[in-house]
Protein backbone atom coordinates (compact mmCIF):
# COMPACT_ATOMS: atom_id res chain seq x y z
CA UNK A 1 0.00 0.00 0.00
CA UNK A 2 1.65 3.28 -1.21
CA UNK A 3 0.97 7.19 0.04
CA UNK A 4 1.94 6.00 3.97
CA UNK A 5 3.01 9.75 4.12
CA UNK A 6 -0.52 10.96 3.84
CA UNK A 7 -1.20 9.22 7.21
CA UNK A 8 -0.04 12.19 8.72
CA UNK A 9 -2.43 14.35 6.99
CA UNK A 10 -5.25 12.39 9.49
CA UNK A 11 -7.05 14.42 12.02
CA UNK A 12 -7.13 12.19 14.57
CA UNK A 13 -9.31 13.24 17.84
CA UNK A 14 -8.68 14.49 21.49
CA UNK A 15 -8.14 10.60 22.07
CA UNK A 16 -6.07 10.26 19.28
CA UNK A 17 -8.69 8.34 17.67
CA UNK A 18 -10.28 8.31 13.90
CA UNK A 19 -12.89 6.39 12.92
CA UNK A 20 -12.65 3.63 9.98
CA UNK A 21 -15.12 2.39 7.90
CA UNK A 22 -13.83 -1.14 6.55
CA UNK A 23 -15.39 -2.29 3.48
CA UNK A 24 -15.10 -5.18 1.31
CA UNK A 25 -12.82 -4.24 -1.54
CA UNK A 26 -14.64 -6.78 -3.61
CA UNK A 27 -18.03 -6.45 -3.32
CA UNK A 28 -18.46 -2.91 -1.57
CA UNK A 29 -20.04 -3.97 1.11
CA UNK A 30 -19.88 -2.65 4.44
CA UNK A 31 -18.41 -4.75 7.35
CA UNK A 32 -17.55 -2.91 10.57
CA UNK A 33 -16.98 0.66 11.98
CA UNK A 34 -13.79 0.37 14.19
CA UNK A 35 -11.39 3.02 15.68
CA UNK A 36 -7.86 3.49 14.79
CA UNK A 37 -4.70 6.00 16.00
CA UNK A 38 -1.57 6.60 14.25
CA UNK A 39 0.02 3.44 15.70
CA UNK A 40 -2.89 1.05 14.73
CA UNK A 41 -1.98 2.70 10.54
CA UNK A 42 1.76 2.48 11.02
CA UNK A 43 0.86 -1.31 12.02
CA UNK A 44 -1.72 -1.62 9.13
CA UNK A 45 1.02 -0.37 6.67
CA UNK A 46 3.75 -2.65 8.06
CA UNK A 47 2.25 -5.82 7.96
CA UNK A 48 -0.86 -4.94 4.95
CA UNK A 49 -3.31 -6.38 7.45
CA UNK A 50 -5.57 -4.69 9.08
CA UNK A 51 -4.91 -3.26 12.67
CA UNK A 52 -7.21 -1.00 14.75
CA UNK A 53 -7.63 0.57 18.22
CA UNK A 54 -9.66 -1.21 20.91
CA UNK A 55 -11.69 1.87 22.91
CA UNK A 56 -13.24 -1.36 25.09
CA UNK A 57 -9.80 -2.81 26.09
CA UNK A 58 -7.74 -0.07 25.19
CA UNK A 59 -5.29 -1.67 23.00
CA UNK A 60 -4.01 -1.97 19.84
CA UNK A 61 -6.34 -4.61 18.15
CA UNK A 62 -4.96 -6.72 15.27
CA UNK A 63 -7.85 -7.61 13.76
CA UNK A 64 -8.55 -11.58 12.92
CA UNK A 65 -5.52 -12.40 14.90
CA UNK A 66 -7.05 -14.57 17.37
CA UNK A 67 -10.33 -15.91 15.24
CA UNK A 68 -8.06 -15.75 11.81
CA UNK A 69 -10.41 -14.13 10.30
CA UNK A 70 -7.92 -11.26 8.81
CA UNK A 71 -8.64 -8.55 6.50
CA UNK A 72 -5.72 -8.09 3.89
CA UNK A 73 -6.10 -4.18 3.39
CA UNK A 74 -5.89 -3.35 -0.56
CA UNK A 75 -6.23 0.19 0.00
CA UNK A 76 -7.03 3.22 2.77
CA UNK A 77 -8.72 6.53 1.93
CA UNK A 78 -9.57 9.52 3.63
CA UNK A 79 -12.92 11.83 3.69
CA UNK A 80 -12.91 15.24 2.84
CA UNK A 81 -11.79 16.67 6.34
CA UNK A 82 -8.94 14.07 7.02
CA UNK A 83 -10.67 12.59 10.37
CA UNK A 84 -12.59 9.47 9.11
CA UNK A 85 -10.27 6.90 7.57
CA UNK A 86 -12.20 3.76 4.95
CA UNK A 87 -10.32 0.91 5.12
CA UNK A 88 -10.74 -1.17 1.65
CA UNK A 89 -10.38 -5.20 2.92
CA UNK A 90 -10.47 -8.28 1.77
CA UNK A 91 -11.66 -10.77 4.45
CA UNK A 92 -10.44 -14.22 5.42
CA UNK A 93 -13.35 -14.85 6.98
CA UNK A 94 -16.27 -13.04 8.67
CA UNK A 95 -16.10 -9.69 10.01
CA UNK A 96 -18.03 -9.76 12.92
CA UNK A 97 -17.31 -11.39 15.83
CA UNK A 98 -21.39 -13.43 16.15
CA UNK A 99 -19.98 -15.04 12.95
CA UNK A 100 -21.84 -13.02 10.73
CA UNK A 101 -20.38 -11.94 7.34
CA UNK A 102 -21.05 -7.86 8.74
CA UNK A 103 -21.10 -6.27 11.82
CA UNK A 104 -24.14 -4.66 10.39
CA UNK A 105 -26.60 -7.93 10.44
CA UNK A 106 -29.57 -6.19 12.37
CA UNK A 107 -32.45 -3.58 11.46
CA UNK A 108 -34.02 -3.12 8.27
CA UNK A 109 -31.52 -5.88 6.48
CA UNK A 110 -33.96 -5.95 3.19
CA UNK A 111 -31.67 -6.12 0.36
CA UNK A 112 -29.49 -3.08 -1.38
CA UNK A 113 -29.02 -2.91 -4.93
CA UNK A 114 -25.35 -3.32 -4.47
CA UNK A 115 -25.85 -6.42 -2.03
CA UNK A 116 -27.30 -8.29 -5.46
CA UNK A 117 -24.68 -9.35 -6.93
CA UNK A 118 -22.52 -10.63 -4.08
CA UNK A 119 -25.61 -12.46 -2.94
CA UNK A 120 -25.90 -14.21 -6.09
CA UNK A 121 -22.17 -15.32 -5.91
CA UNK A 122 -23.11 -16.65 -2.48
CA UNK A 123 -25.79 -18.01 -3.54
CA UNK A 124 -24.20 -19.77 -6.18
CA UNK A 125 -20.68 -20.78 -3.77
CA UNK A 126 -23.32 -23.16 -1.54
CA UNK A 127 -24.51 -24.52 -4.64
CA UNK A 128 -20.84 -25.64 -5.74
CA UNK A 129 -20.16 -26.80 -2.21
CA UNK A 130 -23.52 -28.16 -1.28
CA UNK A 131 -25.03 -29.64 -4.78
CA UNK A 132 -28.95 -29.68 -3.94
CA UNK A 133 -30.74 -31.99 -6.40
CA UNK A 134 -33.77 -29.91 -6.81
CA UNK A 135 -31.36 -26.33 -7.71
CA UNK A 136 -31.23 -25.15 -10.81
CA UNK A 137 -28.04 -23.61 -10.03
CA UNK A 138 -26.69 -26.83 -8.44
CA UNK A 139 -27.84 -28.65 -11.66
CA UNK A 140 -26.09 -26.26 -13.88
CA UNK A 141 -22.48 -26.36 -11.89
CA UNK A 142 -22.58 -30.26 -13.37
CA UNK A 143 -23.06 -30.06 -16.35
CA UNK A 144 -20.21 -26.85 -17.54
CA UNK A 145 -21.29 -27.44 -21.00
CA UNK A 146 -24.97 -26.77 -20.57
CA UNK A 147 -23.88 -23.36 -18.77
CA UNK A 148 -21.66 -22.06 -21.98
CA UNK A 149 -24.76 -23.01 -24.15
CA UNK A 150 -27.33 -21.32 -21.70
CA UNK A 151 -25.04 -18.02 -21.36
CA UNK A 152 -25.64 -18.06 -25.43
CA UNK A 153 -29.13 -18.19 -25.79
CA UNK A 154 -29.35 -15.73 -23.02
CA UNK A 155 -27.52 -13.08 -24.85
CA UNK A 156 -29.62 -13.97 -27.77
CA UNK A 157 -32.73 -13.56 -25.94
CA UNK A 158 -31.34 -10.20 -24.21
CA UNK A 159 -30.66 -8.94 -27.80
CA UNK A 160 -33.61 -9.52 -29.20
CA UNK A 161 -35.45 -8.38 -26.53
CA UNK A 162 -33.50 -5.05 -27.23
CA UNK A 163 -34.74 -4.77 -30.58
CA UNK A 164 -38.49 -5.18 -30.37
CA UNK A 165 -39.41 -5.52 -26.32
CA UNK A 166 -40.01 -3.30 -23.77
CA UNK A 167 -37.26 -1.65 -21.26
CA UNK A 168 -38.69 -4.13 -18.49
CA UNK A 169 -38.23 -7.03 -20.67
CA UNK A 170 -34.77 -6.11 -21.60
CA UNK A 171 -34.38 -5.56 -17.94
CA UNK A 172 -35.15 -9.07 -17.20
CA UNK A 173 -33.17 -10.72 -20.13
CA UNK A 174 -29.86 -8.83 -18.58
CA UNK A 175 -30.44 -10.49 -15.38
CA UNK A 176 -30.68 -13.99 -17.24
CA UNK A 177 -27.42 -13.34 -18.69
CA UNK A 178 -25.96 -11.91 -15.03
CA UNK A 179 -27.20 -14.83 -13.62
CA UNK A 180 -25.65 -17.59 -16.21
CA UNK A 181 -22.68 -15.49 -16.58
CA UNK A 182 -21.79 -15.50 -13.31
CA UNK A 183 -22.70 -19.33 -12.91
CA UNK A 184 -19.93 -20.01 -15.72
CA UNK A 185 -17.29 -17.84 -13.64
CA UNK A 186 -17.84 -19.67 -10.83
CA UNK A 187 -17.32 -23.54 -12.34
CA UNK A 188 -13.86 -21.70 -13.64
CA UNK A 189 -13.07 -21.27 -10.21
CA UNK A 190 -13.74 -17.23 -11.08
CA UNK A 191 -15.75 -14.36 -9.99
CA UNK A 192 -17.64 -11.47 -11.43
CA UNK A 193 -14.61 -9.71 -9.41
CA UNK A 194 -12.02 -11.34 -12.12
CA UNK A 195 -13.95 -9.94 -14.77
CA UNK A 196 -14.04 -6.32 -12.95
CA UNK A 197 -10.40 -6.30 -12.57
CA UNK A 198 -10.19 -6.87 -16.30
CA UNK A 199 -12.31 -3.91 -16.72
CA UNK A 200 -10.64 -1.73 -14.07
CA UNK A 201 -7.09 -2.45 -16.42
CA UNK A 202 -8.58 -0.97 -19.24
CA UNK A 203 -9.21 1.82 -18.00
CA UNK A 204 -5.67 2.78 -16.96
Amino acid sequence: MPEHDKDDAIAYDERGLAPCVVQDWRSGEVLTLAYTNAEAMRRTRETGELHLWSRSRQELWHKGATSGNTQKVKAIRYDCDADAVLALVEPAGPACHTGARTCFHQGNLSAALHEALPGLERTITERRDSPAGNSYTSQLLADPPLIGEKVQEEAEEVARAAREESDERVAEEAADVLYHLTVLLHSRGLSLSDAAEVLLGRRR
